[in-house]
């Protein structure tokens, strides 16, 4: 089982390949092919290879499968003794991508 961890959208993410995640919204059109290059930390059936902070020529392979947004979120604002009394909603803007493959270069 070969595994990655890799930052993408300020997050950090456990990924294996033929697996699919939702990021924040990447300028891509589905189906078109991505390369994350800000791999941390890869484990493969031989070795252990952690990033300082990056590791070097390793990168994933990637495709957009679809934009969506994520469930809604209810943003309250009161204020007391004041009558004043916001009600708002967001959606954030998600891209799913399937992870292809895991690339190191020696």
């Amino acid at each position: 089982m070969i595994y990655a961890i890799i930052e993408a959208s300020g997050k950090q993410i456990w990924i294996q390949p033929g697996c699919f995640y939702d990021i924040n919204k990447i300028n891509a059109k589905p189906g078109e092919k991505i390369l994350l290059k800000k791999t941390l930390f890869i484990n493969n059936k031989k070795q252990i290879i952690l990033g300082y902070p990056y590791v070097s020529n390793a990168y994933v392979i990637g495709k957009v499968l679809k934009h969506l947004r994520g469930r809604k979120i209810t943003v309250f604002k009161m204020k007391p003794k004041k009558n004043i009394r916001q009600k708002n909603g967001h959606r954030q803007e998600l891209s799913r991508i399937l992870i292809k493959s895991i690339q190191i270069n020696n």
